[in-house]
């Protein structure tokens, strides 16, 4: 496992600037003009450093090359589940940092105070986009990936300001706790199903 994620991160390596080009485009468009905006910059982050991460994959044939060494499928499906979560966190937390230090820097942008629940929020949001990106990456692969990040974008694009528009009204009118914990455990049932389809997926396919 520790060797797979450590591969991962050597494909990544050089592209790690794309990474870092993905949070100040998204900050310089959304910290100015959209109050949630700490949602936005974390999650389009996470999501579009995931959606590298496979797309350096698919170029370099990285699939083929591992299915031939003495490694289980499941323990290659295990690892990008794994280095996804390490992309939302760094995604979600680099937001948050950036924002703390606008909040600091810039109090005339009004943002507002981010809290311990915004980050769990934001990292929840990512692990949803997840879990439907991992099983339709690994049934359709190299022939459709390109389709699929597209179609993962635009709907990005277009469902931030209703997103936004709800954030702000359940921040309004606030969640009780026993809704957040029935979310949380849902969140957790979907990333565990969608892990548990990819997997069946990725050991019937043919490479």
């Amino acid at each position: 496992m520790l060797n797979l994620l450590r591969k991962d991160f050597i494909a990544l390596r050089s592209s790690l600037w794309t990474i870092g080009l993905y949070l100040v485009v998204f900050s310089l468009a959304f910290i100015p003009n959209i109050e949630m905006s700490m949602y936005f910059v974390g999650i389009y982050t996470a999501f579009g450093s995931v959606i590298l991460a496979t797309m350096i994959d698919i170029k370099n044939h990285n699939h083929n090359f591992l299915v031939t060494l003495p490694v289980s499928r499941k323990n290659i499906v295990q690892a990008k589940y794994v280095s996804a979560i390490l992309y939302t966190l760094f995604g979600v937390l680099a937001s948050f940092g950036i924002h703390w230090l606008v909040n600091l820097n810039f109090p005339e942008l009004n943002k507002p105070s981010y809290t311990f629940m915004d980050i769990m929020v934001s990292i929840g949001m990512v692990m949803v986009l997840v879990s439907i990106y991992m099983p339709l990456f690994y049934a359709l692969s190299k022939k459709g990936a390109g389709i699929i990040n597209a179609i993962f974008m635009v709907a990005l694009i277009l469902l931030a300001q209703p997103f936004a528009v709800l954030m702000n009204t359940v921040s309004e009118k606030g969640v009780g706790g026993q809704v957040i914990a029935m979310i949380s455990i849902g969140i957790i049932f979907i990333f565990g199903a969608s892990y548990v389809l990819t997997t069946r997926l990725f050991t019937r396919k043919d490479l």
